[in-house]
């Protein structure tokens, strides 16, 4: 037996398909309620429900008292964005370990100038942030850091997969710490680190970011 698909699954399906085709852009605010139950000539709840499904799906995200916001533009991000969320703290521990390795591993090997002048000014925003107690610029500036050093590596999936993990881990950060103490702390060895993708020592790179993060200061 088929099962028909009610009104909001099919509000929720054309949505999507919007998204992947580019409609609405990657953090682009999605129309109010009202303009999205005039085009689809549906009501309220069939909205909510249908954002709602996309929200669980990854699509979107809904952004209390501001609206809501494409999450990411494709079907396989969408996916994966999803089954991270449920990831318990291990799991994203595990992931995050094995793609920053490789990531330092290919951008020691691969970065340009551009990218270690990007690096350069992302670390040095961390520390600055770190020794004002500012733990929430200060977590910013660490993913945008590490996102640099993806974007380094010149390989295109593991940037993908490394920006689309880094939404969790960087709402893991924010949940454990309160204070700045530990990114002062690693600081002397995101400089190594740096240091070694500035030589291109591929082999100290991965090393380094193994014990950055299994906290082996």
């Amino acid at each position: 037996m088929i099962k028909k698909k009610s009104l909001a699954e099919e509000v929720a399906e054309a949505l999507r398909k919007d998204i992947i085709k580019g409609k609405y852009l990657l953090d682009e605010k999605l129309p109010i309620e009202p303009e999205l139950m005039k085009r689809f000539g549906v009501g309220r709840s069939s909205i909510r429900e249908a954002i709602k499904l996309l929200s669980n799906a990854g699509f979107l995200r809904v952004q209390q008292g501001l609206g809501t916001f494409v999450n990411c533009v494709n079907a396989q991000d969408g996916a994966l964005d999803e089954r991270l969320k449920r990831a318990n703290i291990e799991e994203l521990q595990e992931v995050r370990q094995l793609l920053e390795m490789k990531i330092a591993e290919k951008a020691a090997l691969n970065r340009s100038e551009v990218d270690i002048a990007k690096l350069r000014q992302y670390l040095d925003q961390r520390i600055s942030y770190a020794e004002a107690n500012d733990i929430l610029n200060c977590i910013e500036a660490d993913i945008n850091f590490h996102t640099a050093l993806a974007e380094a590596s010149r390989n295109e999936l593991l940037t993908d997969l490394y920006q689309t993990s880094s939404k969790h881990v960087k709402n893991w950060f924010i949940s454990i710490y309160t204070e700045t103490t530990d990114f002062q702390i690693s600081h002397p060895l995101h400089e190594k680190l740096l240091q070694h993708i500035i030589k291109q020592e591929a082999e100290k790179a991965f090393e380094t970011v193994k014990r950055i993060i299994r906290h082996q200061y």
